[in-house]
């Protein structure tokens, strides 16, 4: 089973003081338990980079960079999947979607994932299956 992991998660991850954290632990234990294939894209290391800088500091890139990416899969976003995520986003104006989540839901199609680690409401609502601890 592939399985997409978004910025909401990793953050869950990482800060021990988010109300999701416990729930992201058992679930990321249980994904690397099950051997579960575990996919993101290049625009949410750079988005979960820059909120675990802003809001954690510079201490905790090692656990994301060196422990979390370092058994997580990185698809590399080319200029089509992301013209195609900006032409969604501008359609979908005042849904609260980003461009990541709309290069998110872009990247988990075109490699028929149906399963995303998320705590972002924008993925059920997107039509992908959300693991619950």
């Amino acid at each position: 089973m592939i399985v997409f992991v978004d910025t909401s998660a990793f953050y869950a991850l990482l800060d021990s003081s988010d109300r999701r954290h416990r729930e992201a632990a058992r679930i990321w234990a249980g994904l690397l338990d099950s051997g579960a294939d575990l996919e993101t894209h290049n625009y949410v290391i750079v988005e979960t980079a820059a909120l675990v800088e802003r809001r954690l500091g510079e201490a905790s890139y090692g656990a994301f960079f060196d422990g979390l990416l370092g058994v997580v899969r990185v698809v590399w976003v080319d200029e089509d999947a992301h013209r195609r995520a900006e032409g969604a986003m501008r359609a979908a104006s005042k849904s609260g979607l980003s461009l990541v989540d709309c290069v998110s839901f872009e990247v988990i199609r075109r490699r028929a994932v149906e399963t995303a680690f998320a705590f972002d409401h924008h993925f059920e609502e997107n039509g992908f299956t959300i693991l619950k601890s």
